[in-house]
């Protein structure tokens, strides 16, 4: 052990135990503006080749979620026709689940020398950060991007810019029930030794 790298044997307890949480089962109150400035402090410390921080956030707060939601079910019904009613509250409350949502914006763009795919990941890597913070901090959240994450005008509407793509949403807030845990992979199905050929 080096005193350059202590261990945090309570940081990695957190992350063998740490679990999304459905956005359906989020509520108020979320982080308050310290908290969240905190969140996203935390969030933006991923790795990051070159230093271009090829990512970018834009915060939806509680309040603005009815709105965003009428928008939505508007495109919704536009692009497939008439919605049933569960499908219209679906896309109603589609930002009214958690008290906060950060949407995360991938900046990334061609460089003579960072692949843009590794600008790309750096963005997936915020996403992961902004969940595992918010959760440190005493909230629940999930990382979701749903089809308004791929629509060009439902995108544009929820603050894309020209080139950019979103790398998904992060709804945060109070959780209303325990997580409930999925099946992880086996490590022997996923890990191999590399040897010379």
């Amino acid at each position: 052990m080096s005193e350059f790298a202590p261990r945090r044997p309570e940081v990695l307890d957190f992350l063998l135990t740490r679990r999304s949480h459905p956005s359906v089962t989020l509520s108020a109150p979320g982080p308050n503006e310290a908290e969240l400035t905190a969140i996203l402090t935390a969030g933006a410390r991923v790795p990051d080749h070159g230093k271009l921080a090829p990512w970018r956030f834009v915060i939806y707060r509680d309040g603005q979620g009815k709105a965003i939601g009428e928008r939505l079910a508007q495109m919704a019904e536009e692009r497939n026709g008439p919605l049933d009613d569960a499908r219209r509250e679906q896309e109603l409350t589609r930002f009214t689940r958690g008290a906060v949502v950060i949407g995360v914006i991938s900046t990334a763009a061609v460089h003579p020398k960072i692949p843009v795919w590794e600008q790309e990941l750096s963005a997936g890597a915020v996403c992961l950060s902004l969940v595992n913070a918010a959760s440190a901090s005493g909230y629940a959240a999930q990382w979701l991007s749903e089809w308004y994450c791929f629509d060009e005008e439902a995108s544009l509407y929820l603050g894309r810019r020209e080139g950019e793509r979103f790398a998904g949403f992060i709804h945060i807030g109070t959780p209303t029930q325990p997580p409930f845990e999925r099946p992880r992979p086996e490590l022997a199905g996923i890990v191999t030794n590399w040897q010379e050929s």
